[in-house]
This record gives structure tokens, C-alpha cells and sequence, in this order.
């Protein structure tokens, strides 16, 4: 997917940029120095409201972030020590995302544009997140291969020396992050599931079940993790309850294992036909202490330079978004105050529309 860009009447001026992040389940606005340097990063979650639900409840996301976006983004200008008109650009996650979360973001940043009188940008959320393996590695090398794995998402991309990005392989379900929260769901456990599987799967054994990885047809770099979740609603239901309770830490640890498997398989896989040498994997669910272990092992047996962003980077933040914009900004893209916010928005560029 291509993008239209508009050409900027004037160039940028390189200086400070917010970045904001509305995407889902969390309010977060950050500061970056003209370098790149991150200047400040504040997320506030909203875990605590939807909790009870099991899962993020868009109309009751939509009004946490309007509560929150001003102050949050105030606090990013006052830990950058920084005022509102030293700022020389803003970038705001456009999609994808929930619509009613990204509206606030977006309508907000538009708001910010206008009455600044400085050029915006609107950025995947997908982009942000293949932004982040350069925050704290700026010399990262290119060409590399990316795995993004989050809550919605689970692609394999092809990063060139140009920077283009070319889609490798995608999930055909369920992301990885949505197996571990249903799986959570499944187990009793408390949202969110990711963390809480990891935790709990510290204390259990990985090798008490052996479920099923699917790897689909040779060669494919395309992911599934229905047949998994689905194993463990089986198992579940064929055995006492009062088992079930007593190798719950066993049955996430095995579990765990399963996702984490295909997930570092298919990446070096990737590496190996893509002839890269360098493996970067992003979002939240590169967080999960499992993977990022087996992953780090791997690439140390196989000499191959690995990016795993610091925890603060991994899961939604709008540092990722102001890198992306960042480097939006710089190639010329700008967009117009009546961009809108895109919920399916599956390109991983920045939007100039």
C-alpha cells in the first residue's frame, strides 16, 4: 500500500516533537529532542477500568483518554522542560485502532497543529511500533527483518536499506497477544492476560503439555494461534477442576511455550530466506520474559544482531509514534487539519493524506 504525499509549502524546521498515542487502552504523549532523543515518555494506562470487563470496553476507553490526553501531554512538555512553543511538529497515531480512541488523539493533535501553527503528521500504529527497535539503537543496521507482536498483531516485515517495509507474513487468526489474553481468560486469570501468563508461568513447567504448533504449509511465514487456544479450551474441559487449580502455573508455562516456539521459529526462518542479519521484534508482547529469552539465546548461537526495546518502548507508548513521525517530518510528509482517523489503517507509513 502506497502513500500520497504532499508536498510541504516550506521545509521543516528540526526541533522538538510530540508525539501522542490513542490507539487503544492507553494515554500517552512524549517528547523528542531534534536528535531523536527521547526527552520524556508518559503513558497512563487504563487497566484499572476495564478490568472488571476483561477487556477493553471502547466507549469507556474513548472517555479515559479525553479525561487524560491534556494533562498527560502537559506533563510531557514539563519533563522535557520545554514549552508549548518550542515544539516544531506533532505526531499522532492515526490507526490502526479502536475509532472512538483514535478520534481523541487525532482530533486533539489537530487541535495542537492549528494553534501552534506547526506541521503534523499521522503515523501507523504498526510503524510506531518497527520505529521503537531504533530508540535506544540508533545504529541498528538495515537491512533487518521486523516481527511486531501485540495484542492485534503478529506480521513479519522486511525492513530494506531504503527503510520500505515489505510484509514477509501476517497472522491468519488470532495475534499472539490475543491468544495469550484468551488463554488468561481461560485459566482464571486476571487482565491483562499477557503479564499474568508470564508471571505465572515462571512457577510451572513448560514440558507438563504438549500443545500443538501450528507452522501451516513449508516455507510459510504466516502465523496461527487458533488451534492452540482452542487445544487448551479442550484440555480444560476434560479434566477435574480441582486439578485444573492445582497446575494452573503449569498449564501457562506449556502453554506459553507453544506461542513463544512459533514465534521465534518463524523469525529466524525469515532471517535465514530474507538473507538479513540483524532480527528486531517489537510490541507488547515482546515484553514476555520467555521470548524475549529464547529469542536472545538464539541469536547468540547463531551470531546474529537482535533489537528488543526496553520494556517502557515494548507495549503502547508515544515515543514509538514520535520516532515515526520524526522521520515522517524529515522525508517532506505533512498532513492536512481534516486528516481523520483511520481504524483499519494497515500500512506501516506515515499517512499524508
Amino acid at each position: 500500500m502506497t502513500t500520497t504525499v504532499e508536498q510541504p509549502t516550506s521545509a521543516w524546521i528540526p526541533g522538538p516533537i510530540l508525539g501522542i498515542e490513542t490507539s487503544c487502552d492507553e494515554t500517552a504523549a512524549s517528547v523528542l529532542a531534534e536528535d531523536g532523543a527521547v526527552l520524556s515518555n508518559i503513558i497512563t494506562s487504563q487497566h484499572a477500568v476495564h478490568q472488571r470487563f476483561g477487556g477493553v470496553v471502547p466507549e469507556l476507553a474513548s472517555r479515559a483518554h479525553i479525561e487524560s490526553i491534556e494533562n498527560v501531554s502537559a506533563e510531557a512538555l514539563h519533563q522535557a522542560g520545554l514549552a508549548w512553543t518550542n515544539l516544531t511538529g506533532i505526531a499522532v497515531t492515526q490507526g490502526p485502532g479502536l475509532a472512538g480512541a483514535l478520534l481523541v488523539g487525532v482530533n486533539y493533535a489537530k487541535a495542537l497543529a492549528y494553534a501552534l501553527n506547526i506541521p503534523m503528521v499521522g503515523v501507523s500504529h504498526l510503524e510506531g511500533h518497527i520505529a521503537s527497535a531504533w530508540l535506544q539503537d540508533p545504529a541498528f543496521p538495515l537491512p533487518c527483518v521486523v516481527l511486531v507482536v501485540s495484542g492485534g498483531h503478529t506480521h513479519l516485515y522486511y525492513k530494506e536499506p531504503s527503510g520500505h517495509c515489505r510484509l514477509l507474513g501476517s497472522t491468519r487468526d488470532d495475534a499472539a497477544g490475543e491468544a495469550f489474553d484468551k488463554g488468561a481468560q481461560l485459566l482464571g486469570l486476571e487482565y491483562p492476560g499477557g503479564p499474568a501468563i508470564d508471571r505465572l508461568a515462571r512457577q510451572g513447567n513448560p514440558d507438563t503439555i504438549t500443545f500443538p504448533r501450528s507452522h501451516l504449509k513449508k516455507g510459510s511465514l504466516d502465523f496461527s494461534f487458533s488451534g492452540v487456544k482452542t487445544a487448551l479450551l479442550y484440555i480444560l474441559q476434560a479434566i477435574p477442576e480441582q486439578f485444573r487449580t492445582a497446575r494452573t502455573a503449569d498449564f501457562a508455562a506449556s502453554y506459553q511455550e507453544a506461542i513463544v516456539d512459533v514465534l521465534v521459529d518463524k523469525a529466524f526462518a525469515a532471517v535465514r530466506l530474507s538473507g538479513a542479519h540483524a532480527l528486531a521484534v517489537v510490541g507488547g508482547v515482546s515484553a514476555n520474559s520467555r521470548l524475549r529469552a529464547l529469542l536472545q539465546q538464539r541469536a547468540a548461537s547463531e551470531d546474529l544482531r537482535l533489537s528488543l526495546p526496553p520494556l517502557a518502548y515494548c507495549t503502547d507508548n508515544a515515543a514509538m509514534i514520535a520516532a515515526a513521525g520524526r522521520q515522517a517530518l524529515r522525508a517532506g510528509l505533512r498532513a492536512p487539519l481534516d486528516i481523520d482517523a483511520q481504524a483499519t489503517l494497515a500500512s506501516p507509513f506515515a499517512q499524508a493524506i
